[in-house]
């Protein structure tokens, strides 16, 4: 599965793009879309080098979510909240309790990851609950049957 453009809205929307690095919160040198693989104070970087970046970070956070879909199946929405969610904790694997937690207590605790450095933050409060109503919201029966066919359509 990969991450729909309403789930890289949602990160854009959360980490913004600054094409010169800064530290972010947590004291980590970051630029683009919370890029931060070698990233060093004082560097710049194009548009076009900060999408390329967010494509490829996306990769390492679709991988860290789909390694639970044979648990829990996710629908889009729920992958794109957790895909958001990785993006900017790292991993999913604690909120999960790695695969042990039901789906409705991974909902109860997306809330919880709401610090950065022991300090609540009110931007990582509204993502949160950006990322918990996303992982909520259910999918319309139309886009299940589209997706049912899709899928089926590809293994034929």
């Amino acid at each position: 599965m990969k991450t729909s453009k309403n789930g890289i809205n949602l990160i854009k929307k959360f980490e913004g793009c600054r094409l010169t690095a800064y530290k972010c919160a947590a004291g980590v040198p970051t630029i683009g879309y919370g890029h931060t693989a070698g990233v060093k104070m004082g560097q710049a970087i194009t548009q076009e080098q900060a999408d390329r970046y967010l494509k490829d970070d996306l990769v390492k956070y679709e991988k860290n979510v789909g390694k639970y879909d044979s648990k829990y199946r996710w629908n889009q929405n729920e992958f794109d909240a957790l895909v958001s969610f990785a993006f900017n904790i790292g991993s999913i694997d604690q909120l999960t309790a790695s695969g042990i937690r039901d789906r409705k207590t991974i909902a109860e605790r997306i809330l919880q990851y709401n610090k950065a450095a022991g300090k609540v933050l009110e931007g990582l409060t509204k993502r949160r609950k950006a990322e918990q109503a996303l992982f909520l919201k259910p999918i319309p029966k139309n886009l299940k049957a589209a997706a049912i066919e899709s899928h089926h359509a590809q293994l034929n």
